[in-house]
């Protein structure tokens, strides 16, 4: 025993369970599902699935299937205007290496959005934001890192994200629900492997504390 050397401890090298195995399993089938792998690389993706030991093995299996890849710059989107004529600043791809990535204020959100943090941190505030639609998707994964998606009172949300020794869901809202029949829908899909994707609702920017309740 005396030789044995303290080392750093590194999630990535913890091993996984079947269960962990069946989940990467799950998104590849979606993936197929959706056109994006044909079936010879389910079938190869699958199989590394299963020889997969440690969590730093599963990293590169869906990788390029939740976001943005950690080297793609992101793009911009189309620049949207305000209602008082200012250009909205527009993003298709949010993402945060060993870093911070943050949108907030009054930015174009297209329908596709993709939010990636590897070992890092990505702030996605819609509260101001300009959608580009009713119906919006983000794909939000987070690779030892964290993804947080702030919403306002009047907007649905529907979260669908596979949680692998991590945190995938909805926080507790700060401000109650007024979700109607008009309300924009986002809809939150993606991995969370050894972190956290979370979406909270919070009251508009600038809104006094005492007006903020106990929800």
């Amino acid at each position: 025993m005396g030789e044995i050397e303290d080392r750093p401890h590194d999630p990535s090298q913890m091993r996984v369970s079947d269960a962990d195995r069946q989940r990467v399993a799950d998104v590849l089938r979606d993936a197929a599902g959706e056109g994006r792998i044909d079936l010879d690389e389910l079938e190869e993706r699958l199989e590394l699935t299963w020889q997969a030991k440690t969590y730093g093995d599963l990293v590169p299996i869906t990788l390029d299937l939740q976001a943005a890849g950690p080297v793609a710059p992101p793009a911009a989107a189309p620049v949207r205007r305000t209602p008082s004529g200012v250009p909205a600043v527009g993003h298709t791809s949010s993402t945060a290496v060993m870093g911070d990535c943050t949108r907030r204020g009054v930015w174009h959100v297209p329908e596709h959005h993709s939010a990636f943090s590897l070992m890092g941190s990505v702030t996605l505030d819609l509260r101001e934001a300009i959608l580009a639609g009713p119906h919006i998707q983000i794909n939000a994964s987070a690779i030892m890192g964290e993804v947080k998606i702030v919403v306002p009172a009047h907007m649905h949300v529907v979260v669908d994200g596979t949680p692998i020794m991590g945190d995938y869901g909805q926080g507790k809202d700060r401000v109650p629900a007024e979700v109607g029949p008009d309300s924009p829908t986002v809809r939150v899909r993606g991995v969370a492997l050894m972190g956290s994707v979370q979406v909270q609702r919070l009251p508009a920017p600038g809104t006094p504390r005492k007006y903020l309740g106990t929800y």
